[in-house]
């Protein structure tokens, strides 16, 4: 689905310098830094603890993973770039890196098979295009946020 032949559209680059600025408002922020910062869990379990559904963390966790399912969905139904979405940034990819071992715990919990289901698609992609233009990248990423976690864990 590469699209790499066919430069963005006006209309796409419009609709994906919107989206990073909403990525800019000061409360999603707030939220993608204490994503970052603090959410590695290993299980469902785990996730459950760091992001409670009725605590900030877990209005954060909402926040950050809802934004970026609204993202790739635009991504998905073509309206944004794939290329260009790709090349200029790979947070989305990182999200769902994080919530990816929990993810179908989570979905069976909730009765909600399709929770973050464009970012898991867009992120398979992302996984093969990276991979193509840069192998190796993709595996030295989650060695990464191997030892990220482990450094949390750590100083916890």
């Amino acid at each position: 689905m590469s699209k790499s032949s066919v430069k963005p559209t006006h209309e796409q680059a419009q609709l994906h310098l919107q989206i990073y600025e909403e990525r800019r408002e000061a409360r999603l922020r707030q939220a993608r830094d204490w994503f970052f910062r603090n959410y590695f869990p290993a299980t469902f379990e785990e996730g459950m603890k760091i992001a409670s559904p009725m605590s900030e963390n877990g209005t954060f966790f909402m926040m950050v993973v809802s934004y970026w399912e609204q993202a790739c969905a635009l991504l998905n139904y073509g309206l944004l770039h794939e290329d260009l979405f790709f090349e200029t940034g790979g947070e989305f990819f990182a999200v769902w890196e994080r919530i990816k071992p929990t993810i179908q715990q989570g979905r069976e919990m909730f009765k909600n098979k399709h929770f973050a289901a464009h970012l898991e698609e867009a992120s398979r992609r992302y996984e093969e295009w990276a991979e193509t233009r840069s192998p190796g990248s993709v595996a030295a990423f989650r060695e990464f946020s191997k030892q990220m976690r482990a450094q949390i864990a750590k100083a916890a």
